[in-house]
């Protein structure tokens, strides 16, 4: 049996109950990918041949998505749940 906390997550994992990482979208999980890669916004959005805005966009729904507040936070999570490949 799992045990929670009172926000509803399970104690020891970040990604919230009501959100996943099977909620990210294909554009999400590649710039996720990216950054675990070290690349920063303005490499990220060359590369994919977006604006930097809508790269900053996409990590911000990431971060909502995850429920977390911060780019480490947002590895860290991805890294515990399986999100990316190491390099």
């Amino acid at each position: 049996m799992a045990l929670t906390s009172r926000n509803g997550r399970l104690n020891g994992s970040r990604i919230s109950t009501r959100r996943r990482s099977q909620d990210l979208t294909k554009r999400e999980r590649q710039i996720l990918q990216l950054i675990w890669s070290g690349l920063k916004n303005k490499e990220i959005g060359r590369r994919l041949k977006i604006s930097v805005k809508t790269v900053e966009a996409h990590r911000a729904n990431m971060m909502k998505k995850l429920d977390v507040s911060n780019t480490a936070q947002l590895l860290k999570t991805a890294l515990t749940g399986g999100m990316v490949k190491a390099v």
